[in-house]
């Protein structure tokens, strides 16, 4: 799947100096559902709806305005509603939207695996859908949502042209460093880290999800991507500290390794750090990476860890609307 033309040195966006550089954190939030069978239309739950106030909680300790991107059975949810419609009218924090298109009205399509990814749907069903959701959010919240992240990072050829019909100016979809075609998604492995436009001329900009190389083939990561590798050889690649691949991301990443990731963001001059993981996570047993209590302590405890080593590089956290005043147009 194809999503846009590989960005040239002229795309890379520009930010004003005294932006410097910043970090993002943008939390997908979703229903939960058994990551380890196939994906269904039904039978997911929302136990994990309100763990969120308890993130939020501590985003506000270290100054982060988190950036929130909700799918339907969220924000269609009378909890849902109230939690970021609160959070929006009150500043606390940014709601986007997040498309997981085999959850999410018009129901037109057959659940496979390809369809899970929204770019892969015919364009009109696609759009359907992103206008239900975006239309269900700007009630909730009493604004319309600038930013987009397809679910699964599934955007698609024809996304580009429904962001600019709907002036959705921020998408983070892309995955850089990432291949999803073997499961019919796209590839982004060649994608790079720094925000780009998509379209100068309508303002829009893709803010990439965060995952950096680290190792002594680090710099040639992108000839051979370590995406296109077999697990195998992944696994030999990093325990002889070759190449490794470091997402900012709590789940299945250790403290010491998001820490070397952030250096290696830093030192390559990387101008927004975009950590990002999935709401349940918030409460053990609904994804891999938190199974019980302690993990959910030790998930949080990450949290704290990587905040204040932030703020020790005097690193400070930004949201959309700083990105979008630091821009040079």
């Amino acid at each position: 799947m194809t999503f846009a033309r590989l960005p040239g040195k002229d795309d890379f966006v520009r930010f004003s100096p005294d932006f410097g550089q910043r970090y993002l954190v943008t939390i997908d939030v979703e229903e939960e559902f058994d990551w380890s069978r196939p994906i269904q239309r039904d039978g997911y739950s929302l136990d994990a709806l309100d763990a969120i106030i308890d993130f939020q909680t501590l985003c506000e300790q270290y100054g982060v305005t988190p950036l929130y991107l909700v799918d339907w059975p969220i924000i269609s949810d009378p909890r849902g509603k109230e939690i970021y419609g609160s959070l929006v009218r009150e500043g606390r924090a940014e709601v986007g939207i997040q498309l997981h298109p085999w959850v999410n009205p018009p129901f037109e399509e057959e659940v496979t695996q390809r369809n899970t990814y929204a770019g892969n749907l015919p364009p009109e069903l696609e759009r359907a859908k992103f206008l239900a959701l975006r239309d269900a959010i700007a009630d909730a919240t009493g604004r319309q949502p600038i930013a987009y992240r397809a679910g699964r990072y599934g955007i698609g050829a024809q996304t580009l042209n429904l962001l600019r019909e709907t002036g959705v100016r921020f998408d983070t979809s892309v995955r850089s460093n990432f291949d999803y075609s073997q499961a019919e998604g796209p590839d982004f492995s060649h994608y790079p880290l720094e925000p780009y436009w998509l379209d100068k001329a309508l303002d829009i900009v893709e803010l990439p999800v965060t995952s950096v190389y680290w190792g002594l083939l680090r710099r040639q990561g992108t000839s051979f991507p370590l995406a296109h590798m077999a697990g195998f050889t992944k696994s030999l690649m990093a325990r002889g500290r070759l190449l490794e691949r470091i997402s900012l991301t709590p789940e299945g990443i250790s403290v010491t390794e998001v820490i070397r990731g952030i250096d290696i963001a830093l030192d390559d001059g990387l101008p927004v750090l975009n950590f990002s993981f999935h709401s349940p996570s918030l409460r053990p047993g609904h994804t891999p990476y938190v199974r019980g209590p302690e993990d959910v302590e030790a998930f949080f405890d990450w949290w704290h860890q990587v905040l204040s080593y932030l703020a020790h590089r005097e690193i400070r956290p930004t949201c959309i609307a700083e990105i979008d005043t630091a821009i040079v147009r």
